[in-house]
C-alpha cells in the first residue's frame, strides 16, 4: 500500500473510534406507528368507474352514428318484418356447424354462471371495502 492510502486509512480508524453510535431515543418506534396509523385513517379510497361517463357518451354516439350510416348509406330498404328469406339465411349460416349437446349445454350456462359470478364478486369486494 501506498503511504497516503496509511495515512487515511489511520485517520478514518481514528475517527470511527472517537464518533459513538447513535440511537433513536426510546419512544422512536411508537412515534413512527402513530403517524403512519394517522395516514392510513386520512386514506379514503375514492370509487373510479373502469369505464368513464365521456367514454359511454362517445360509445353510445358512434352507435347512432354507425346506425344512421347503415339506414342512409346501404341503398336498400329494410324490412322490419322477419319473414322467411331472413331466417333462411340465418340457418344457411351455421348450417355447416354441428355441435354436440355437451358443448351447446356450455354455451348456455357459462353466461349465466359468468352473471352470477359477477355479481357474487360485486357483493364480495363492496363488503371488502366498505367505508
Amino acid at each position: 500500500m501506498k503511504e497516503s492510502d496509511k495515512n487515511i486509512e489511520n485517520l478514518i480508524d481514528k475517527m470511527m473510534s472517537e464518533s459513538t453510535l447513535e440511537s433513536p431515543s426510546v419512544d422512536f418506534t411508537s412515534k413512527i406507528m402513530a403517524q403512519v396509523l394517522v395516514a392510513e385513517k386520512n386514506k379514503v379510497k375514492i370509487y373510479k368507474p373502469l369505464i368513464s361517463k365521456t367514454i359511454w357518451v362517445i360509445i353510445g354516439f358512434s352507435l347512432l352514428a354507425l346506425a344512421v350510416y347503415a339506414s342512409l348509406f346501404s341503398g336498400t330498404e329494410y324490412n322490419l318484418e322477419i319473414d322467411k328469406s331472413y331466417t333462411e339465411r340465418f340457418s344457411a349460416l351455421f348450417s355447416g356447424i354441428h355441435l354436440s349437446k355437451n358443448i351447446m349445454y356450455a354455451v348456455l350456462i357459462v353466461p349465466f354462471m359468468i352473471l352470477i359470478q359477477i355479481g357474487l364478486l360485486k357483493n364480495y369486494f363492496d363488503k371488502k371495502y366498505e367505508l
